[in-house]
């Protein structure tokens, strides 16, 4: 007899299936006992009823890989569980064996929530991201990773795939991780920003997912020291609309569509589905700190940029004023980007640049690019980049470079919003950041 899947039980009622997966949770009631099975299609209802299954069931405990024999049946009206997808049927065991015993799991598995504080939960991450409801986070951050190449594929490009060890600092600043490579300095790369510029002028259009590395100091709820990116680069662009169209595309296709295919999800999360707009609100950074200062009374006037306060705020202002939980923000002060950001002609002081904010928070950033070869050697020595640092590179831009630009999402923080998490470690498998690769630094020392 050949393996059936959870999910497939609906097509088979009152035939024999068998069923690989793993216990959550066990019932015995005296002469029948029940647990629910997980396998990677979702959740069903055991029942045994003879003795033997009996005591086979009630042997098991949480987390035991099982293999189970049994007819599947319709329940009954007054049983069927109406909260779960599977909650119609259940199978009738005839045969339950363990394929491979679990010790006792640290904590109760069986719960719909998992109410650990984040570090116990991360310190034993082996075990919490088998939980139902902690596993379908990583079920909506792999559709919103496909969602994104899917976009991206309708935008004509091409996908690379990128080094994450570099001869210099991609953006020339300190917050890089400094490795020995055969004995000579290099660095985990900051973004996959410099290589998908390089590949502009070999595919024109170019998509990447790839791991980047910040060494900053700082712990928040907002950031990792590993995370992953969701970067597009851009050719023969015809106006700085151009990219704000593609960016504004590719966010909202991506995350209304898994909210629509994870719907389930998010109601499990208590969460709504997002506002997406036909047109995404677009300001500029200083029209953003005016509506800002007028909602709170707080003058932004000399202000940089936006603080996570601001980003709050002006979501709010966008929610409720343009029924979008989406809003761009553009023209940055061109003294606060990178070198290869394209000042804006019009008023260099800013630069043609943005930021796209869903419900409170940043999820990308990205520019309009210097592609001429002299301008961006100059743009580096004014950032105090020296172009030595950049041969590679700076060769992409000898040999016809196209007006272009590009922008970047950050997988592990679109996750965290679509989810409304508290936290961006929820939504990283393994989190990396100062306190902790895989285990907590300090629980390595004692």
């Amino acid at each position: 007899m050949s393996r059936t899947l959870a999910k497939d039980s609906l097509e088979n009622i009152g035939k024999k299936i068998k069923l690989f997966g793993w216990a959550i949770t066990v019932r015995s009631h005296g002469k029948i006992a029940f647990f629910d099975l997980r396998d990677r299609s979702g959740i069903i209802q055991i029942g045994g009823f003879s003795p033997s299954v009996v005591e086979a069931i009630s042997a098991l405990s949480q987390q035991d890989a099982v293999e189970v024999i049994g007819t599947v049946k319709k329940r009954e009206e007054k049983y069927i569980n109406k909260n779960t997808p599977l909650g119609e049927v259940e199978v009738e065991a005839s045969e339950v064996k363990i394929v491979s015993k679990a010790e006792e799991v640290p904590f109760d598995m069986g719960g719909k929530d998992l109410p650990l504080e984040l570090p116990t939960l991360l310190d034993h991450r082996s075990v919490s991201l088998k939980h139902p409801k902690v596993l379908k986070i990583f079920q909506v951050q792999a559709g919103l990773a496909e969602e994104f190449r899917n976009a991206a594929k309708k935008l004509d490009c091409t996908e690379i795939f990128v080094p994450t060890i570099a001869s210099g600092a991609t953006e020339g600043g300190a917050d890089v991780f400094e490795i020995d490579y055969y004995g000579n300095k290099a660095f985990l790369t900051q973004s996959p920003q410099l290589y998908k510029q390089m590949l502009v002028p070999v595919f024109e259009r170019v998509f990447t997912i790839a791991k980047a590395y910040r060494a900053e100091p700082s712990v928040t709820t907002r950031h990792l020291s590993e995370a992953t990116q969701m970067d597009i680069e851009i050719g023969f662009i015809e106006s700085f609309e151009d990219l704000l169209n593609a960016l504004e595309f590719v966010g909202t296709e991506m995350i209304k569509n898994v909210s629509e295919k994870h719907e389930d999800i998010l109601k499990e999360f208590g969460v709504e589905k997002p506002l997406v707009p036909n047109v995404v609100p677009r300001l500029t950074l200083r029209e953003a700190q005016k509506i800002v200062s007028k909602r709170t009374g707080r003058d932004l006037s000399e202000e940089l940029d936006l603080n996570p306060d601001d980003e709050a705020e002006i979501c709010k202002w966008a929610k409720e004023e343009k029924k979008s939980d989406f809003v761009t923000i553009t023209h940055f002060p061109t003294k606060k980007r990178a070198f290869y950001t394209m000042p804006d002609p019009k008023d260099s002081e800013y630069s043609l640049s943005y930021d796209l904010l869903f419900r409170g928070l940043e999820i990308l950033s990205g520019s309009q690019r210097v592609h001429e070869h002299a301008r961006l050697i100059e743009r580096m020595k004014e950032k105090g980049v020296d172009p030595k640092n950049f041969g590679m590179y700076l060769m992409a831009f000898k040999y016809g470079m196209p007006p272009e630009g590009g922008f970047s999402f950050g997988l592990e923080r679109v996750t965290m919003k679509v989810l409304e998490l508290s936290n961006v470690r929820e939504a990283s498998l393994y989190p990396r950041d100062m306190e902790r690769v895989d285990e907590r630094f300090s629980k390595k020392e004692k």
